[in-house]
């Protein structure tokens, strides 16, 4: 069944890519004649450095609207002259768009006339089932062929971008520098954080079990009276019972052992086994990731099912942990309340854990549920 938000997300995606596209298609006339009169003005060398400023204006408008709304980024550094080399098959490409729009438009206003006639009792031609299946047959193709039109210019636009503004090898290495202090930053709080979360668990759990555990003990030991002393006995038994179940509750948080020996779906077993709310478990990975890709995935799901045990009142968890290429997909959605945000403490962790192995990670939870949780992790 389709995931409703993922359906959202793709067609607010579809249509903020179709006006990319449009606005392309309009630009393109002003390219196309800029390009030809600014060709023209090459020829002189002194009109040669406005003639590539404009270009370069005009690229920059190119270059934040294929950002905007086609989702790619490029780079900056790159010449005036290049800018103008840009245009050319640029602006063959934006009038090829304004044809597919056109041809779309034509499209709507035949359905459109086709609707009417339907309506009043008739259809076109000589209202035959022949065509009749004709006519729909017609309008679905071209609905079809624009759709798939669109989409191949998107890739185009995005194509020629990168090819025209890079990013440069100076560009490429800046941003890679950029990404591993980054990276680096975010491991450093991830660990940190982890560390603060085991250190408050010992000291708010374990150590006080161990406490009242002793304190039993030493009053089982001075009193006098039998019966009593057999009824602290049983206390201390059972206190040390519990601080036993939050000792091995705190090394489960820390690593559990079924990640290290047998894998991601047996430590995941355990996970749903050992969860207060019922879990779904669906693990479709025909190989083990790498290990520290197999830790962050557990973690997500860990951490995501504590805090929807915590606060989401759910009656229901679902995980899922798939291959999807090149990537590892896990996804935990509970019926909870919602309301989760992605820069609260637990969840802001798991950014940070996911960032550092340059995955990505995402948080839908409306208010009212449903809560979904998501990270992608590149698996090479």
């Amino acid at each position: 069944m389709p995931d409703p938000a993922a359906t959202r997300r793709y067609l607010r995606k579809m249509l903020r890519g179709t006006l990319g596209v449009a606005i392309g298609a309009a630009t393109a006339f002003a390219e196309f004649f800029y390009v030809l009169f600014g060709g023209i003005a090459l020829a002189i060398p002194a009109l040669r450095p406005p003639v590539f400023a404009g270009a370069r204006a005009l690229s920059e408008v190119e270059r934040r609207r294929i950002e905007k709304y086609l989702g790619a980024e490029n780079a900056t550094d790159y010449t005036g002259r290049r800018a103008m080399t840009y245009l050319v098959p640029r602006c063959v490409i934006g009038l090829f768009s304004t044809g597919i729009f056109l041809l779309l438009g034509y499209g709507v206003v035949i359905g459109t006339y086709v609707a009417y006639q339907k309506a009043f009792g008739e259809w076109p031609g000589e209202g035959s089932l022949s065509d009749q299946i004709a006519t729909v047959g017609l309008g679905v193709l071209l609905l079809f062929l624009s759709a798939q039109g669109l989409i191949g210019i998107a890739t185009l636009e995005r194509k020629l971008a990168r090819r025209f503004f890079g990013p440069s090898k100076k560009e490429q290495l800046r941003r890679r520098v950029s990404e591993l202090a980054t990276s680096r930053a975010e491991v450093v709080e991830a660990v940190n954080g982890e560390r603060r979360r085991i250190e408050r668990d010992l000291h708010d759990g374990v150590q006080q079990r161990l406490v009242a555990l002793g304190m039993l003990l030493g009053r089982a030991r001075r009193t006098g009276d039998p019966d009593h002393a057999s009824e602290l006995l049983r206390q201390a038994h059972e206190e040390s019972q519990r601080a036993l179940e939050d000792l091995r509750e705190v090394s489960w948080r820390v690593y559990p052992i079924a990640l290290d020996s047998d894998g991601l779906h047996p430590a995941l077993e355990a996970l749903a086994e050992r969860s207060g709310v019922p879990v779904n478990l669906r693990v479709d990975l025909p190989e083990r990731p790498p290990a520290a890709i197999e830790t962050v995935v557990y973690f997500v799901a860990s951490e995501a099912v504590t805090n929807t045990i915590k606060h989401a009142a759910a009656t229901r968890i679902d995980i899922e942990a798939e291959r999807d290429g090149d990537r590892v997909r896990v996804r935990i959605t509970d019926d909870g309340t919602g309301g989760a945000r992605e820069s609260g403490g637990g969840l802001s962790g798991l950014a940070r854990r996911v960032a550092a192995a340059d995955g990505e990670f995402t948080v839908d939870s409306p208010l009212g549920g449903p809560t979904v949780v998501t990270a992608v992790l590149p698996c090479e």
